[in-house]
């Protein structure tokens, strides 16, 4: 199973900005579809968005003209630019495969996001 480390959380300000970064331990060029996850306290981890490898994007539509996710298939990473955040936004943030796949069963530990002032 692939295994996934995210990185870049952090407490922001309602209107800030963070970007998250995940690295992957095998190639995601060969796992296609990669995705950005997130849960709320006392929610349903949700995709939120996904990337294929031709690098076609989806958004749910909360984050669309917010979100942005990239992909760097020579170093194995993702990337998720968050811009104009909300206190909505506030879950831990995780990445794993995309939309149309079976998400590995190897979690990572995901990366903390908090909007507050």
């Amino acid at each position: 199973q692939v295994q996934f480390v995210e990185t870049g959380g952090g407490l922001v300000q309602p209107g800030g900005s963070l970007r998250l970064s995940c690295v992957a331990s095998r190639s995601i060029e060969r796992i296609g579809n990669m995705g950005w996850y997130r849960q709320a306290q006392g929610k349903q981890r949700e995709l939120v968005a996904s990337i294929t490898k031709d690098e076609d994007t989806y958004y749910i539509e909360s984050v669309k003209g917010r979100f942005t996710i990239s992909r760097d298939n020579a170093r194995n990473l993702v990337t998720l630019q968050m811009n104009s955040l909300k206190p909505e936004d506030t879950a831990v943030y995780y990445c794993n495969t995309g939309l149309y796949t079976v998400p590995s069963r190897d979690w990572g530990q995901g990366t903390q996001v908090t909007v507050s002032s």
